[in-house]
């Protein structure tokens, strides 16, 4: 009922996407996360995420280099913050983006608030982005969340034997989540379109108007042509 902020969010007329995925992040999935937020910085997305460890923060962190607004859904009150070792990264959150939470300082810190919160980080977004997730895991339950509210979902391949591709590689083949390869497959399916592209062309004008010096000129070469 009561969605609690802090800092500087803007979710007027925005594009919003969620990115979730395992805590215990591979390089490779730091690889791929960077990259994605880094191509499609150019359709200035609000990226969402849960603050947690790894893949969360990675995505946060990757919004701020590229210079978008990126929220934190909490789950716990804006008296604390948790994990203690991000509370590093909150002033610069808060410049360009910050936190939301559904629950109150006065509500108790508990582990299942985490699987609460998720509904918020799905809710808030038009797509939800699953980086790498083992067979079960919270992003897992975001993906289901998100698709309950009818919003898009993406999940990155990995390899059959590769644990925490298991959830993505499920999520594909029981067709729950679009399959992601590369930063174009979002704007892609979201039908993203660049501003410029928005931009009605300008008909060339037919019929230009002289002043009196270019008729004079105009008539000129017309008399004397050859």
């Amino acid at each position: 009922m009561v969605l609690f902020q802090s800092g500087n969010i803007n979710l007027k007329r925005q594009r919003i996407i969620s990115i979730v995925g395992t805590r215990k992040i591979t390089t490779s999935g730091i690889v791929f996360c960077e990259d994605l937020v880094e191509k499609l910085s150019i359709y200035n997305p609000v990226i969402v995420s849960g603050f947690a460890y790894g893949t969360d923060i990675t995505a946060h962190k990757a919004a701020m280099k590229n210079n978008l607004q990126t929220i934190g859904c909490l789950a716990h009150g804006l008296n604390q913050i948790y994990p203690k070792a991000h509370k590093k990264y909150m002033v610069d959150m808060e410049k360009n983006g910050g936190f939301f939470t559904d629950f109150w300082s006065s509500d108790n810190f508990d582990k299942n608030n985490f699987l609460k919160r998720n509904r918020v980080i799905a809710g808030l977004s038009e797509a939800t982005i699953v980086i790498e997730s083992a067979e079960k895991g919270g992003s897992l339950v975001t993906a289901d969340i998100a698709n309950s509210y009818n919003r898009d979902v993406f999940a990155v391949p990995g390899r059959i034997t590769d644990s925490q591709s298991m959830g993505c590689n499920n999520l594909i083949k029981y067709q729950k989540a679009h399959m992601l390869t590369t930063a174009l497959d979002v704007p892609c399916i979201l039908n993203w379109k660049l501003e410029d592209e928005k931009k009605p062309a300008i008909q060339k004008q037919l019929f230009v108007e002289l002043d009196a010096t270019e008729k004079i000129i105009y008539n000129y070469l017309k008399d004397n042509e050859k």
